[in-house]
């Protein structure tokens, strides 16, 4: 049963049966864990054959090669190669191969797991150039969490029918393609839903990525130089994976480089599961765990001097919508807030995030973040960040925004906005496009069609007025408004009723009064004959 739809429903519902009681949000930090552990030993074992590391006879596994081979006073040896090649390295007797025999020859105690990652952390440090992006990595596995049983034995046997239902998912297609990626991605997006709320926090609907991909994307041209595509708010990394998808040449190994800043500790360890169960090299992407706006990005400034910030082709960003945020004066002195006048208020950091990312986005590139609408018109300091925006010195740096439909995120039922940036400018105009009302409703989540998606992208790119969905706003319109982005300001979207003919409803009128008066009589002459008063 190779088919992604048929394998993905299965596992799904497989999933869902032995979680039990445990909320799908905390339940994915096991299943999508042990996959990724799945595809590292396996990975790792394609490493060894294609580098002749081992010797394999006819008939005779590769991990069983690996035990008689490697399991020696040479260890080490296999260890440190390994790792200078795959940034990990996962000893003999802790491969995904060598725990499905123990679980199947019933010979797992409880401390087997810990022991298997704890392994896995301490391999992960011989490699120093990779181990931020391996070490800790299944840290979000609570091993003692009372409800995979109760006690030790109990909560074992839970994960060992978790490896289980892994290892019976066929991660090949029909056409012998590998599936994998898509089946992970599958599995978030179903995690995500059913965690309502919570789900948000970690994952951008799919149709919601690929609008902002294909913004970010839509002037770059296939070229031999990599593309740097940066999120500073990356949840599991979806975001960033779709980008690579709509970049000319985006599937070559190295052609883009990724980069991503995460607060939650949890989601920062599933961004660098997600990436690399994608084909992402860890030399091809720095993922960080810390808090963007007081963090700033990790490494600071970058070689083109001292007070150049490390700029990116693309930024892309769903932030948490109107966060609070630490808005002490001495960031009105930090140079990614300190040109706009104003910093955003402490209950709503959503200029925050714009700033950020508009800092680090390189003079060439584009930009595209989703935000509440209220960015659009609120005033106060927003106003002022919003006005000093739109008459940079440099030029207006907003050059689209784009109102989706409400209820397309999880937990989020509101209608969202999607903001446009770039840095170099040749006009000062202002492109709206209300696609609110275009959409496919659903049950609990309503979603962008591909021709929904396509009429957006298209639009944004042909940068033309289109009655009741588009308009393209000079700079005097905008300043008319008085800075006010407000949607419906630009795009009217009011349809007129059909005008009421007065004397065609009196006419109606006397019509019915007529048939109603006729049926009055009736009745009374049938009440007459039986003898109804």
């Amino acid at each position: 049963m190779n088919d992604l739809n048929k394998i993905t429903s299965k596992l799904w519902a497989m999933a869902n049966e032995l979680r039990g009681n445990m909320d799908a949000g905390e339940y994915k930090n096991y299943i999508l864990a042990f996959m990724f552990y799945r595809y590292l030993s396996e990975h790792q074992e394609q490493y060894l054959i294609n580098n002749n590391v081992l010797d394999v006879e006819p008939e005779q596994s590769i991990n069983k090669a690996y035990l008689e081979q490697a399991n020696t006073d040479d260890l080490a040896d296999y260890l440190e190669d390994i790792s200078s090649s795959l940034g990990y390295a996962i000893a003999p007797l802790d491969t995904w191969e060598s725990l499905v025999n123990k679980i199947d020859n019933s010979m797992v105690i409880p401390s087997d797991y810990q022991t298997i990652f704890d392994n896995f952390n301490k391999n992960a440090e011989l490699n120093k150039e990779a181990v931020h992006d391996f070490h800790g990595v299944f840290n979000d596995i609570n091993l003692g969490d009372s409800r995979l049983g109760s006690s030790t034995n109990e909560r074992a046997k839970s994960l060992n029918r978790i490896v289980k239902l892994v290892d019976d998912i066929d991660y090949k297609g029909d056409d012998g393609k590998d599936i994998l990626g898509a089946i992970y991605e599958y599995l978030i997006g179903q995690f995500a839903a059913s965690a309502g709320k919570k789900g948000g926090e970690f994952y951008t609907p799919h149709e919601v990525s690929k609008i902002l991909a294909k913004i970010v994307t839509d002037d770059v041209k296939a070229s031999d130089e990599k593309f740097s595509v940066y999120d500073p708010t990356c949840g599991s990394g979806s975001l960033l994976l779709t980008v690579q998808k709509e970049v000319p040449g985006g599937d070559k190994p190295g052609a883009v480089k990724f980069f991503g800043q995460e607060k939650n500790t949890t989601t920062y360890n599933l961004a660098r599961m997600n990436m690399m169960m994608h084909g992402v090299s860890f030399t091809n992407m720095t993922l960080s765990n810390a808090d963007t706006l007081e963090s700033d990005w990790p490494d600071g400034p970058d070689i083109k001097g001292e007070n150049q910030p490390r700029s990116f082709d693309a930024v892309v960003a769903n932030p948490p919508y109107s966060a609070h945020w630490d808005n002490n004066d001495s960031k009105l002195k930090d140079p990614r807030f300190q040109d706009y006048g104003k910093l955003a208020p402490k209950t709503k950091a959503d200029y925050a995030f714009i700033l950020h990312s508009l800092y680090h986005l390189n003079e060439e590139g584009t930009m595209a973040i989703v935000l509440p609408h209220g960015v659009l018109f609120r005033g106060a300091a927003e106003g002022t960040i919003r006005q000093n925006l739109i008459e940079h010195p440099s030029g207006n740096r907003i050059y689209a925004v784009i109102g989706l439909p409400a209820n397309l995120f999880y937990g989020v039922s509101i209608p969202t906005v999607i903001i446009v940036f770039k840095k170099k400018r040749t006009t000062k105009d202002i492109l709206f496009i209300d696609a609110s009302n275009e959409f496919d409703k659903g049950k609990n989540q309503n979603r962008l069609s591909e021709k929904n998606i396509q009429k957006i992208v298209n639009t944004y790119h042909n940068r033309v007025d289109i009655e009741k969905y588009a308009h393209l706003a000079p700079i005097e319109e905008i300043r008319e408004n008085e800075y006010n982005l407000n949607i419906p300001r630009y795009v009217d979207t009011f349809e007129e009723e059909e005008p009421i003919d007065l004397n065609e409803v009196n006419k109606q009128l006397v019509q019915d009064k007529q048939e109603i008066e006729e049926l009055e009589a009736k009745i009374a002459e049938q009440l007459k004959i039986l003898g109804v008063e």
